[in-house]
């Protein structure tokens, strides 16, 4: 199956059906943060940047779960040969390559976790991987935000373990990384940012 906008906007709309929530709209709002960003950059496709954002969290369509929707975002991605945004399933919540930064409750079995550790190990990322990694920080919800407000958002709901500050630098580098390619400030990229973060 062909993997282009209006494919990955039905697949996540179905998915939305299946476990309807919050992650929808974050899902749409990252991709959004993706494409603008990804428009600015040479040698990458908005359109690619924007599926990837879209599927990125895709995993969450089989219901409430913690870091068992990353392998089975994998999961669904491969089934129909969308390789790289199956890897962005999983590499997304992965800005260090250690399994042991995840932040989440490793609710899979041991032969997937074994399976995660040594995809994340050995991936190699490339400017989609780490743009989404950027975006899934840039996005809340109700719209575009500062990445601080996303990292206090998460940290309310998942706690602070050892690895969060480290988690925060890196996305931090990859915001200056992306800011060099676009030759502007990401926030100037994302419409409502101001409005959204401040309400």
């Amino acid at each position: 199956m062909e993997l282009n906008c209006q494919t990955a906007e039905a697949e996540l709309e179905r998915a939305g059906r299946s476990n309807p929530g919050r992650w929808v709209e974050h899902s749409r709002f990252a991709a959004l943060a993706c494409k603008n960003i990804a428009s600015r950059c040479d040698g990458m496709s908005a359109d690619k940047a924007y599926c990837f954002g879209l599927l990125h969290d895709i995993g969450r369509y089989d219901g409430i779960s913690s870091e068992k929707h990353l392998i089975d975002g994998y999961r669904f991605c491969m089934e129909r040969g969308w390789e790289k945004a199956a890897q962005i399933c999983i590499s997304h919540a992965f800005m260090i390559q250690d399994i042991e930064t995840s932040i989440g409750t490793f609710d899979v079995s041991d032969e997937d976790y074994r399976f995660m550790a040594d995809f994340i190990k050995n991936a190699v990322y490339d400017d989609y991987d780490r743009l989404v990694q950027l975006c899934d920080s840039l996005a809340l919800p109700s719209g575009f935000c500062l990445l601080e407000k996303r990292f206090v958002d998460v940290a309310l709901r998942y706690g602070t373990p050892p690895v969060t500050v480290e988690r925060w630098k890196k996305v931090l580098e990859i915001k200056e990384a992306f800011e060099r390619k676009t030759g502007c400030p990401i926030y100037e990229l994302l419409p409502g940012v101001v409005e959204n973060t401040f309400t």
